[in-house]
């Protein structure tokens, strides 16, 4: 309303998106979250997993929408032509600008009482910790005997023991029978459950029946049985209905199976199973212990073999010990001629190296003198030489040049002149004597 009002006072033109955006939250304000009775039809349900149906009585109808995350939990497949009834949130689909309902839950007509007591009982037993998987208890591996708590008349049984009968032909079973529907129905079952209980002569327990409505199965969603069920201290399988069924018994269960030939299945092994695994480890422990064996039968004669008589042992011993004694005596001898030879040899060595002392004393007395007289000609020769090097010094020396009448020329700088492109006319040049020096200016030059 404060929609329209907005507009009419602003008196503007709106796109269609923001008139079916605005007729959208007129009508999600104006109703609330509600219960609509009607007839289903065109129902069609896409890959998605979303059911489109529309849902009518006999003047009018309205189109429905029911998205995945709500009709998973459904227990149960809508069809046309059933009478339901929906809680909905009325909106319009802005793309298309349609009127439709958004369902939140559906129930069949009748039944919404029997669906509201169920949730409640699920909620407050919830909220007591009575599904809580740390409370489950363990189903044993091999049982001894199990206990089934059905009808004697039902087709559930017959198909558990059918099962059990192929799984596990020895295994005993005991039937606890019990009405699992119609009045009353509820408190023999929680009777037959607490029976078992007490007389404690099975390992495991299946409650279980057939599939049906809710109203077959209801005796199973009644407080009596779940108490009984969670009091029990066997454990207890659930096998109540077809898979989609479910049951305040199965939340509380130990095991839920999905339909009462999956509880058989769940609770004992297959003997055949059990056969193929056994012939398996049995030829396991064969091929082991043939090998062993073999292993074995391989080491005996390996020892075998090895395995002397001790006479025979002592003579090899024997034997052993005089080539020892042999090989020592013999080694003894050959040590001991060695050792003979290379004494003889040192004192041979010795008599050819022995020094001659006074041929010695002699000897040095004679290298004395020579060493004396190379010595003192050394030294001549040596004294000799020096003077001849001194003579050409004295005549190589430049103050004997000078002394003969020559002079040497120098520039400014100080180097000697040995060319005329060094200087310039004009330029100062220093002239040293044998004695004494002069400066000199130069006036003309030539090549």
């Amino acid at each position: 309303m404060n929609f329209l009002m907005g507009m009419e006072i602003a008196r503007t033109v709106v796109s269609v998106s923001e008139l079916n955006r605005g007729a959208k939250d007129l009508l999600e304000q104006a109703f609330p979250l509600l219960w609509v009775s009607g007839e289903i039809s065109n129902i069609k349900c896409y890959g998605s997993g979303h059911w489109y149906f529309s849902l009518k009585d006999s003047s009018a109808q309205v189109r429905c929408v029911m998205f995945r995350d709500k009709n998973q939990y459904l227990g149960w497949e809508p069809r046309d032509g059933m009478q339901v009834e929906v809680r909905a949130l009325v909106t319009l689909y802005q793309a298309r600008g349609d009127f439709q309902l958004n369902i939140e839950t559906i129930r069949r007509v009748g039944l919404g009482t029997l669906f509201e007591a169920f949730e409640q009982l699920r909620t407050r037993l919830g909220k007591e910790g009575l599904f809580e998987p740390e409370r489950k208890k363990p189903l044993p591996v091999f049982p001894k005997q199990i206990g089934i708590i059905t009808s004697p008349v039902a087709a559930a049984l017959h198909d558990v023991l059918v099962t059990l009968r192929r799984r596990m032909p020895s295994l005993p079973v005991i039937v606890y029978p019990t009405p699992v529907q119609g009045a009353g129905a509820a408190i023999k079952i929680a009777a037959a459950i607490q029976k078992a209980a007490s007389r404690a002569e099975c390992d495991v327990l299946i409650i279980c029946r057939g599939g049906g409505s809710i109203e077959d199965l209801w005796a199973f969603n009644e407080e009596i049985v779940a108490r009984a069920i969670a009091a029990c201290p066997l454990p207890i399988i659930s096998g109540v209905g077809h898979e989609t069924d479910f049951t305040i018994a199965d939340f509380v269960a130990d095991i839920r199976a999905p339909t009462p030939t999956g509880a058989s299945q769940l609770v004992c092994p297959d003997r055949e199973e059990l056969l193929h695994r056994a012939k398996i480890l049995y030829g396991r422990v064969q091929r082991d212990m043939r090998r062993g064996i073999e292993s074995r039968m391989q080491n005996t004669d390996l020892l075998a073999g090895r395995l002397v008589h001790p006479g025979e042992r002592i003579d090899n011993q024997l034997a052993h010990l005089q080539r020892l004694r042999e090989r020592l005596a013999g080694s003894w001898q050959r040590n001991a001629e060695i050792r003979y030879w290379c004494l003889r040899d040192l004192d041979r060595r010795i008599a050819v190296i022995r020094p001659d002392i006074s041929r010695l004393i002699e000897r040095q007395q004679e290298l004395g003198l020579r060493l004396n007289r190379a010595g003192a000609s050394r030294i001549e020769m040596l004294i000799t030489g020096l003077r001849r090097q001194q003579a050409n010094l004295e005549h190589l020396h430049p103050a004997s040049v000078l002394e003969r009448g020559y002079s040497i020329a120098y520039t400014a700088d100080g180097t000697i002149l040995r060319d005329s492109s060094q200087i310039d006319v004009g330029d100062v040049i220093r002239m040293k004597f044998a004695k004494g020096w002069s400066k000199a200016n130069v006036s003309e030059k030539g090549e």
